[in-house]
C-alpha cells in the first residue's frame, strides 16, 4: 500500500483532481489517498497557504498529488487577508516554492510526447532550487552589490537606489545531483542522448563550471551521448524538430521556459504533466495553473492530471497501470471525438474523464475474466509493432529514405506532395483502389463509405491512378478520419477543400488538388489490395511515413531495421552539425563522424 497526500488546491484544481481520481478508481490500485488543504483559500482564511497540518500530512505520506494553486502579487495578497491579519507582517510565498525548497525537490520532470501521432517523446528536467530563481533578487543596491555593477553605463546613469540585480546561483552540489538525475532518468527510460541547455557563450564562467561538471559525470554513463546547446537554439529546434531530443537538462529559469514551450509543442498546458523529485520527497502536478476564471464551468482539460497520476504511479513503482493510463489518454486524444475546447472539441471535464475511464476499461481484461494480469514485459511485447510505427513517426523522411537506400529498397511515393504545411504522420497502410464509373450502371455510388471500416492508427493510401480530373478526398472525409483516429492520407489522385483540411491540421498528401467532384466519376474498386505508385508497391500493413518532404512507404518486414538505421543517420548528422557549430571544418566533421555511411552508426558521441 502506497500513501498519497491529495491536495486539490483551488481554481480548477479540485475539478481536474476529482475527475482524474474517478479514472484511477477503475484500476483498483493499492493506494491510500489522504486529502488535505493548500492554496489561496488557506491564505485568505488563515494567512498561511500551507498550514502546519498539511506539512504533517506530507511527512506521513509517500508522495503528493497537487491540483492547482492560485498565486497573486504582494499587494493583492495582502488585500485578501482577513481584517485581523492585515498589517501583521505576513508575506504570501508561493506554496509550490515552499514545497520545493522545504522538501528539497531539486528536479522538475516534465515529459513531452506527441499523443496523437507519436512523432516525438522527450523530457525536460529543470533544476528547482537555484539558478536565477534562487531568490537573490535585489532592488536598491548596497555597497557590495553596487561595487559589482557600478561601471556599467546604465548603472552609472541610474545610481544604486534605482538599479536592480538578480544573481544566478549555481553550486557544485546542486549541479551534480541534477546531472546525475538526468543521466539516471535517460538510462531508465531508454534515451541515448542528454542535452545540457545553457548559454555558455554569454554566461561564460558559470557556463564553464556547468560544462566541467557535465564532462566529469558523463564519464559514468558512457552509453549516453551528451551535448551542450544554447537555450535559444534549443527553443527553435523544439518547435521545428522536437524528435531530435531525448532528455534536456537546464537551470531553473531556462528549464521553466523550455518546459512550457514543450507543453505548447505537445498541444497545450491541458496535456502537460510534471513531477518534482528530491532524494527523500516528491510531489506531482499538472503544468497548467489554477485558471480561477474557469473554475466551476466543467471546461478544464483533465488529461494533464490523468497523465500526472500516471507519472506518479511510475515513481511509486507501478509502471504498468501508469502505462495503461497513458494509453487510454492517447486513444481518446487521437479520436478527438470527446475532447475539451483547447483541443478543438466541446466536451466537458467530466465527459472527457469518463471517455478515458471507458477506454481504460475496454483495454483491460473484464472483471472476473480468467485472463492473467500482463507483466510489463508482456505489455511491451504487445506494443512492439506499434512502437516501430511510433519510432518511424519521430524521424525525418529524409533519414528514413537514406535508411531504405542503404538496404536497396525503394520507398518514395513519387509525385505525392504535402497539402498541409508542417503536417507529419506515420501509420500502417490501409489501401483503397478507385476505378472509373461504369457508364452502363444506374444509381449514385458513394465511393468513400470504406472509411467507416478503417482501423484506428491507419494511414489511408488511395490510388486513383494519379488522376487529377476529379477528387477522391475532401473536408467531410477529413473530419470522419480524425474522429476514427486515422493518422493521415496519401492520395494518388486529387483532393479538394484544402483550406478546411489545413485548418483541421490533418496530414494530407496528394498528387493534385481540384474542385471537381468525384461523385459519379469514380467508384470504389477494392480495399486491401496492393497499390502501385510509380515504381513502389504499397501493401496493406506496410508503414507510410510522411512530412513536408513528401511520403514514402517502409515494407513491414524491414520496418525495425529501417528505424534503427534512420535513427543512426540522424545521430550522425546531428553530431556533424554540432561539430561544425563548434568550429570544425565541414569536411573534417564528415570524415570524423562517418558521413559516407551514416546508417552504420559510426558517429562518435560528442562530449561538447
Amino acid at each position: 500500500m502506497k500513501s498519497v497526500a491529495v491536495l486539490p488546491g483551488d481554481g480548477i484544481g479540485p475539478e481536474v483532481t476529482s475527475a482524474a481520481l474517478d479514472v484511477v478508481d477503475r484500476l483498483g490500485l493499492p493506494l491510500d489517498l489522504r486529502f488535505g488543504e493548500i492554496g489561496w483559500e488557506c491564505w485568505r482564511q488563515e494567512g498561511d497557504p500551507v498550514p502546519q497540518r498539511t506539512w504533517k500530512l506530507l511527512e506521513e505520506t509517500d508522495t503528493c498529488l497537487l491540483g492547482a494553486i492560485t498565486s497573486k502579487p504582494l499587494r493583492e495578497a495582502e488585500a485578501e487577508l482577513p481584517d485581523g491579519l492585515r498589517g501583521t507582517g505576513r508575506t504570501f510565498v508561493s506554496p509550490v516554492i515552499q514545497l520545493r525548497q522545504r522538501l528539497s525537490l531539486y528536479a522538475n520532470i516534465r515529459p513531452v510526447a506527441d499523443l496523437v501521432d507519436g512523432r516525438f517523446d522527450f523530457t525536460v528536467i529543470r533544476e528547482n532550487t537555484e539558478g536565477l530563481y534562487a531568490g537573490y533578487d535585489f532592488h536598491g543596491l548596497d555597497d557590495a552589490l553596487w561595487a559589482l555593477v557600478r561601471d556599467h553605463p546604465n548603472a552609472q546613469a541610474s545610481g544604486p537606489a534605482s538599479t536592480s540585480v538578480t544573481l544566478r546561483l549555481q553550486t557544485r552540489s546542486g549541479m551534480d545531483r541534477l546531472l546525475r538525475h538526468g543521466f539516471e532518468y535517460a538510462r531508465s527510460h531508454g534515451y541515448d542522448r542528454l542535452t545540457l541547455v545553457d548559454k555558455p557563450n554569454v554566461l561564460r564562467h558559470s557556463g564553464n563550471h556547468l560544462r566541467e561538471r557535465l564532462e566529469l559525470i558523463a564519464g559514468e554513463y558512457p552509453e549516453i551521448g551528451t551535448e551542450i546547446l544554447n537555450v535559444d537554439a534549443v527553443a527553435l529546434w523544439l518547435v521545428r524538430r522536437p524528435e531530435r531530443f531525448g532528455v534536456l537538462v537546464a537551470e531553473n529559469m531556462f528549464g521553466d521556459i523550455l518546459s512550457d514551450l514543450g507543453a505548447g509543442v505537445m498541444g497545450g498546458l491541458g496535456l502537460a504533466p510534471s513531477g518534482n523529485i528530491g532524494d527523500h520527497g516528491s510531489y506531482f502536478e499538472p503544468v497548467h495553473g489554477s485558471a480561477p476564471g474557469m473554475a466551476g464551468q466543467d471546461r478544464a482539460n483533465p488529461m494533464a492530471m490523468v497523465l500526472t497520476v500516471a507519472q506518479m504511479l511510475d515513481h511509486l513503482g507501478l509502471p504498468v497501470p501508469g502505462g495503461e493510463l497513458r494509453a487510454a489518454v492517447r486513444a481518446v486524444a487521437r479520436r478527438r471525438t470527446t475532447v475539451t475546447y483547447d483541443m478543438g472539441g466541446s466536451s466537458g471535464t467530466r465527459e472527457v474523464a469518463r471517455a478515458v475511464a471507458e477506454q481504460l476499461a475496454a483495454d483491460r481484461p473484464a472483471e472476473g475474466s480468467s485472463a492473467e494480469p500482463r507483466s510489463a514485459e508482456q505489455a511491451a511485447a504487445d506494443r512492439a509493432p506499434e512502437d516501430v510505427v511510433d519510432r518511424l513517426a519521430r524521424l525525418d523522411t529524409a533519414s528514413v529514405s537514406d535508411a531504405l537506400d542503404s538496404l536497396g529498397v525503394g520507398g518514395v511515393l513519387a509525385g505525392i506532395a504535402p497539402r498541409v504545411p508542417g503536417a507529419r504522420a506515420a501509420g500502417r497502410a490501409f489501401t483503397v483502389t478507385y476505378q472509373s464509373v461504369d457508364s452502363t450502371a444506374d444509381g449514385f455510388r458513394n465511393a468513400a463509405d470504406y472509411l467507416d471500416d478503417v482501423p484506428e492508427g491507419s494511414f489511408v493510401v488511395v490510388d486513383n491512378a494519379g488522376s487529377t480530373s476529379c477528387t477522391n478526398w475532401g473536408s467531410l472525409l477529413t473530419r470522419l478520419a480524425q474522429r476514427r483516429g486515422v493518422r493521415g492520407t496519401a492520395l494518388h489522385g486529387s483532393a479538394r477543400d484544402i483550406a478546411e483540411i489545413r485548418a483541421a491540421g490533418y496530414p494530407l498528401f496528394s498528387t493534385g488538388a481540384t474542385m471537381v467532384s468525384g461523385k459519379n466519376r469514380v467508384q470504389l474498386a477494392a480495399t486491401g489490395r496492393d497499390v502501385v505508385i510509380g515504381a513502389v508497391t504499397v501493401r496493406p500493413g506496410d508503414i507510410v511515413v510522411a512530412d513536408d518532404n513528401g511520403a514514402l512507404v517502409v515494407p513491414a518486414e524491414h520496418a525495425a531495421e529501417v528505424a534503427d538505421r534512420a535513427e543512426r543517420v540522424e545521430r550522425t548528422e546531428s553530431a556533424i552539425a554540432g561539430a561544425v557549430d563548434a568550429g570544425l571544418r565541414l569536411d573534417e566533421a564528415r570524415r570524423t563522424y562517418g558521413y559516407a555511411k551514416p546508417w552504420d552508426g559510426g558517429a562518435q558521441r560528442s562530449r561538447a
